[in-house]
């Protein structure tokens, strides 16, 4: 049962056109006044989906799925439909209205929402610097290890400055309080101050199902020690309960997964055409 009303519903499908949301994951080709994809849903070798831009819907001629955008994203990412409601409400940058939450669980979403903004906030970061002067030699590692640009785009790839406190001066910027940042796992409070937990590190953004930022893995950059570091258990982030790269290989549909000891190995899987590579998040980066 959903936590919207109709008004809400139907502002967050307008808002969410359903070509550009199925071009995201399906290449659609325009032929007349419908575009034509591959189905996402079943094995194909001849366009049978299609997506009608008038009506707002898709379907399929081989398997007879069909929906909204709503449908689209439970299908297909495996949400409820709440949870579709909410990633497309996000991807629209409409803030929902929900009443059904009790008052601790409204305070305790809200909590949580503020620490998954903190951790894409900080992967922001990471990519920025990986693409600015101070990322050159990071960039260049992960070029040496033969990676695209678009295969770092798609994982998020990042670098932490050499800095001790970069990226916290950078968040404070942007208004985050320090119980908030104290709670992000990026950070280590302590008498002497606070300090960045990475810096001057690859960066490998670690996301749930849904694309979500909840973590970070990194590797130094030179002979600073530990060698590799990852994220503290947090109130978003369960190791035990996180694969690295699901958010891709569930759009693989294969029905499987390879598992994999190393963030680099999944991405390197990834670019080889593996697409449905992941890893535990107790990991090992390799080299």
């Amino acid at each position: 049962m959903s936590h919207y009303d109709e008004n809400t519903l139907e502002e967050v499908r307008r808002a969410n056109d359903i070509v550009e949301v199925i071009g995201e994951y399906v290449p659609l080709k325009r032929s007349g006044a419908n575009y034509f994809g591959l189905c996402p849903f079943h094995s194909e070798k001849s366009p049978s989906f299609s997506v009608n831009p008038d009506r707002q819907m898709y379907h399929c001629f081989g398997c007879g799925a069909s929906g909204t955008v709503y449908q689209f994203y439970e299908n297909y990412l495996h949400m409820s439909f709440p949870e579709a409601v909410r990633a497309l409400a996000e991807r629209a940058g409409i803030t929902l209205k929900e009443t059904d939450y009790s008052p601790e669980q409204k305070k305790k979403k809200e909590r949580r929402d503020k620490l998954l903004a903190v951790q894409k906030e900080a992967a922001y970061y990471y990519y920025a610097l990986l693409h600015s002067d101070h990322g050159k030699a990071c960039l260049d590692y992960f070029r040496n290890r033969e990676l695209s640009d678009q295969t770092m785009r798609n994982f998020g790839l990042g670098y932490s400055d050499a800095f001790s406190d970069d990226l916290y001066r950078h968040l404070k910027k942007k208004g985050y309080p320090d119980d908030i940042l104290k709670d992000s796992g990026l950070f280590t409070f302590d008498e002497r101050g606070v300090r960045d937990k990475f810096f001057n590190r690859a960066m490998f953004p670690i996301m749930d199902q849904y694309s979500r930022v909840i973590g970070f893995g990194g590797r130094v950059m030179g002979d600073g020690k530990p060698k590799y570091l990852n994220s503290p258990e947090t109130d978003i982030f369960d190791k035990s309960h996180t694969l690295y790269g699901l958010f891709l290989a569930r759009r693989s549909r294969r029905g499987y997964f390879i598992l994999c000891e190393g963030y680099m190995d999944v991405i390197a899987l990834h670019q080889g055409g593996f697409d449905c590579a992941v890893e535990g998040c107790v990991p090992v980066i390799r080299q």
